[in-house]
């Protein structure tokens, strides 16, 4: 039996002896589903807590734990982060623009308003924001938060991170773990309630797949068609 990986503090102290004053990992969640917003979680940390920051007891991949440990440790986790958020790009934002544009303006509304929970607004001209040094760790091959960074949709970021991209940084580093955590668990609640909100939709079972193609899910498209949370642009059946 193989195992379980634990994740680190390894990568974000290389960071924070490069100069980074703030570290901040990004993971996203709901890339796949047919239905719904795709999330990024940003859980931020500051490089001068290292010294005395431990992992947080039980905090992995959030693939790797059930809905109930995720949901049980959700807490402890935005309380470890110096700042955290989620931020969420629509089924119709993503059909408008992509999904990879879609994840770097979700990132970057994260990125936003984590930093607007530590003080960072950009818009006194006495302050430095500008100047505060972040670095980003990205879950992933594909940098799609620099990329987005200064488009046209892009949000107004007071302080952009320097992002480092890394394979399966949710099994790595505690502050991408986390908010892998804090992101599923954000999109999870909100496909549940979608679905109680709405009786009517029933029968595509998002308090189950979560807007995922389940085998039902894709039937009840099939039958009845999409509904106005659907991915239109994608294929659905």
């Amino acid at each position: 039996m193989s195992i379980q990986e634990v994740p680190t503090l390894r990568l974000e102290r290389e960071l924070a002896d490069g100069g980074a004053e703030l570290i901040v990992g990004f993971d996203e969640v709901g890339r796949g589903s047919l239905a719904g917003p795709v999330m990024v979680g940003a859980a931020m940390i500051r490089a001068c807590d290292l010294p005395s920051l431990a992992v947080p007891d039980g905090v992995a991949d959030s693939k790797m734990l059930t809905e109930r440990r995720r949901e049980a440790i959700v807490d402890e986790l935005k309380s470890w982060c110096a700042a955290w958020a989620v931020g969420s790009a629509s089924n119709a934002e993503i059909d408008e623009w992509g999904i990879s544009h879609a994840l770097g303006v979700a990132a970057l509304r994260a990125l936003a308003e984590a930093e607007r929970r530590l003080g960072l607004d950009g818009t006194d001209a006495d302050r430095t924001d500008a100047a505060v040094r972040v670095a980003g760790i990205l879950d992933g091959p594909n940098d799609y938060i620099t990329k987005t960074l200064d488009t046209f949709d892009a949000p107004d970021v007071p302080a952009p991170a320097r992002i480092t991209t890394l394979v399966k940084a949710d099994r790595h580093c505690a502050t991408v773990a986390t908010a892998a955590v804090i992101a599923k668990v954000t999109r999870d609640r909100l496909m549940v309630e979608l679905a109680h909100a709405h009786p009517e939709w029933a029968p595509y079972e998002w308090e189950h797949n979560k807007g995922y193609g389940s085998a039902a899910h894709r039937a009840a498209i099939a039958e009845l068609g999409p509904t106005p949370l659907h991915r239109v642009s994608w294929k659905l059946t």
